[in-house]
């Protein structure tokens, strides 16, 4: 999957929005939340509550998965797009960003 591809997937999310709060770095966003951050040849994802829960992935994908800069202590990974880890779990990887940030909304805003 090339990063093209997992900038497509998490765009056809039902409300999901491309957006660049900060000038060149795009992000995705459903309501008024961001659940993935689409910049450079990675992604950022929610993976957890926390920093401890997110560890899981970092530990699997030493190389290519890390905490991410600000926000990783709530649960934010980066991820390296390419090729290393598996389409399928780069696929869940945003389906579960999604879902949690989709669950924090109040229900006026979700899809």
């Amino acid at each position: 999957m090339t990063h093209e591809e997992l900038v497509a997937y998490c765009l056809a999310k039902p409300g999901a929005v491309r957006d660049e709060p900060w000038g060149d770095d795009p992000v995705a966003k459903v309501g008024d939340r961001i659940f993935a951050f689409l910049g450079g040849d990675g992604l950022g994802v929610k993976c957890g509550r926390d920093a401890d829960e997110a560890a899981e992935l970092r530990l699997r994908y030493p190389d290519h998965a890390s905490v991410m800069a600000y926000i990783g202590r709530h649960g934010w990974n980066a991820v390296i797009v390419d090729g290393t880890i598996p389409d399928d779990e780069l696929r869940e990887l945003v389906d579960a960003s999604y879902d949690a940030v989709v669950a924090k909304l109040p229900r006026r805003l979700r899809p």
